[in-house]
């Protein structure tokens, strides 16, 4: 299967707007369109092996797109920290959106990227298109604060590696709750996770201060963005589906229950083994997904 074309969208914010990267499967011209975005600390081509296998199994022409949201991959940083935020990250979606024009729209959102997806799905009829099909990895409108105390540990630390298999252990050092992997698998994730450094070896992909919003969040500021995330949750129409590890520390099996008995009525399906989040490389997940947005 051909690599993935790199595209970039020019998109609006207080300061001129930025540039976002997207990485782009299969046919362009395909009527319908699968988008998948990534987690906080993540980038596009962490979709690579479910990627070629729904391009694989589509009986029909399909367009995937994966962008590296703002401050990732090979997406332009922020010049102001304050704008890493979700609300912001669904505006440049929606940007995207209105220059793609897709007939049929499906989106796969780990973690971040189902919040992204959430508030995408609620707001995508201002540019012209519904999202049919949403699934979201590992992540619901409220979050375990315990969680996102871990993850603060580690974001944002300037790092340096002198090779990329030094980098492969630190970051499987912090993401042990993606569960079993090959070391080629592994390897495989971690490559486009790193970027060369001009003082040798490789460093982290990301601008740092994607730390600063995250860090300076309040237990009762997060408490209130889940109210407004529970709103925008209760209003969705798309099918989805709710896929959580069964160990996962961010999304409570209580939160992934409420999910399936309010708003759009999630279908849950759970991992064992897995703990935040599952990545979509194992068999089971890869065909979970296909089957749900290719049914």
């Amino acid at each position: 299967m051909a690599d993935p074309t790199l595209n970039f969208i020019h998109c609006p914010d207080a300061t001129g707007g930025h540039r976002m990267a997207f990485w782009q499967w299969g046919d362009p011209q395909a009527a319908h369109t699968v988008l998948c975005v990534h987690g906080l600390t993540r980038q596009g081509r962490d979709f690579d092996v479910l990627v070629q296998s729904l391009i694989a199994r589509s009986p029909h022409p399909l367009r995937v797109i994966c962008p590296d949201v703002a401050g990732r991959g090979m997406s332009e940083w922020l010049s102001d920290p304050q704008a890493y935020a979700i609300h912001v990250y669904a505006g440049d979606m929606l940007a995207l959106l209105a220059q793609l024009k897709p007939q049929t729209l499906d989106w796969v959102g780990t973690s971040m990227g189902g919040l992204i997806g959430i508030g995408v799905s609620a707001h995508a009829h201002t540019v012209g298109t519904t999202v049919r099909r949403l699934v979201l990895n590992d992540v619901g409108p409220a979050l375990e604060w315990e969680s996102l105390l871990r993850i603060g540990n580690y974001l944002g630390k300037n790092m340096h590696f002198d090779t990329l298999e030094h980098a492969a252990d630190h970051l499987w050092g912090i993401s042990t709750g993606f569960g079993p992997h090959t070391r080629q698998q592994w390897l495989a994730l971690s490559a486009p996770m790193v970027k060369p450094d001009p003082q040798g070896g490789v460093r982290l992909h990301y601008d740092p201060a994607i730390a600063v919003p995250f860090l300076a969040l309040t237990q009762e500021v997060a408490q209130q963005g889940e109210a407004a995330l529970w709103q925008l949750y209760d209003s969705l129409t798309a099918q989805t589906l709710l896929v959580r590890g069964a160990e996962s520390d961010l999304l409570s099996a209580q939160t992934a229950h409420q999910m399936t008995q309010r708003g759009p009525r999630a279908r849950l399906l759970e991992f064992a083994g897995v703990g935040h989040a599952p990545t979509f490389v194992t068999d089971e997940q890869v065909g979970a997904v296909c089957s749900f947005l290719l049914d």
